[in-house]
């Protein structure tokens, strides 16, 4: 007998969960089917529901009383994740789906944790790089080479895009459009900051849980440099266990989209390189170069978006 799709609930429906995760979801109709979108803004809420044949909630206590929730899809602003994903797992549902950065300090990352330990509730945190499968070939061709040429001593992360919304509106029809807030003052060191926090949470977090993966384990990570970028970005340099993090990161409109991490040891280097995250285009593809030659994993069909949903 077939398992009925586990029925999803989405907290949020804004541009990400339009142009990415209802997509994404529409590929599995044999695993999910959404069942419930809570937004803030009633007429935003309805709208999206509209689309999947889904109930719509204002609140997220009337989205976890739903009954045909099974598993819960975090989507909310970041500030909001924590007290979201605490409030699912303690409703009792099967699993939790964070948008990343799943906490924005350590004590809303340790109430999560406490919370999963007491509820037995999976969270799975949505760094889609993480499940995509040319990074898992990758990894594992990595891990197959000798000791010492898996020893990792540079890393470098280079993240260089048009603004989001160029690609939301080519992803979908989004009905929440993300506000025009002009260029910001960057003479002004707090801006400064704020750009860099900014980038660190909402980009370079797309690559840091692969960086970790390339460090020793518990390496405390000394920060160098971290500059803001104009008109949008940043640079950011740090030291973790005898090895260079360099991580650049920039959204502007006169670039061709580029997504690239790359790792260096003495014997080997590995290349990966990601489609923008509102494309829904496969796979990264990874190219892994020895003194024997090169090897090539990728592009699979299916990309880490489906990973996640899957995991």
């Amino acid at each position: 007998m077939t398992e009925a799709p586990l029925g999803v609930g989405i907290v949020g429906a804004g541009p990400v969960v339009q142009a990415i995760h209802l997509p994404t979801l529409a590929r599995l109709p044999d695993a999910f089917a959404v069942r419930n979108v809570m937004d803030v803004n009633p007429e935003v809420a309805s709208a999206v529901a509209a689309r999947t044949g889904a109930r719509a909630s204002t609140s997220l206590d009337e989205l976890l009383a739903d009954d045909g929730v099974d598993v819960v899809a975090v989507c909310s602003p970041s500030a909001f994740h924590a007290e979201h994903v605490v409030a699912a797992m303690r409703a009792g549902v099967r699993a939790v789906l964070c948008e990343k950065p799943f906490a924005t300090d350590r004590d809303q990352a340790e109430s999560i944790a406490e919370a999963s330990r007491q509820t037995g509730v999976p969270v799975v945190v949505g760094a889609m790089h993480t499940f995509d499968p040319a990074w898992s070939a990758a990894v594992a061709a990595w891990e197959a080479l000798p000791p010492g040429a898996r020893e990792a001593h540079t890393i470098r992360s280079r993240v260089v895009l048009p603004p989001n919304a160029l690609f939301e509106s080519s992803a979908t029809e989004v009905l929440t459009s993300r506000p025009d807030l002009g260029l910001p003052d960057l003479a002004d060191p707090a801006v400064r900051a704020s750009m860099v926090t900014g980038g660190v949470l909402g980009l370079a977090i797309h690559d840091l849980p692969l960086v970790r993966r390339f460090l020793p384990p518990g390496a405390d990570a000394r920060v160098v440099s971290a500059s803001a970028l104009s008109p949008w970005g940043y640079e950011l340099g740090f030291i973790a266990g005898g090895g260079l993090v360099h991580a650049v990161g920039a959204l502007t409109e006169q670039w061709r989209p580029t997504w690239e991490l790359e790792v260096l040891s003495d014997a080997a280097r590995l290349l990966l390189e990601f489609t923008p995250s509102y494309v829904h285009a496969g796979s990264a593809v990874a190219t892994l170069t020895t003194a024997e030659g090169s090897t090539r994993f990728g592009p699979f069909p299916h990309n880490g978006y489906e990973g996640e949903w899957r995991a």
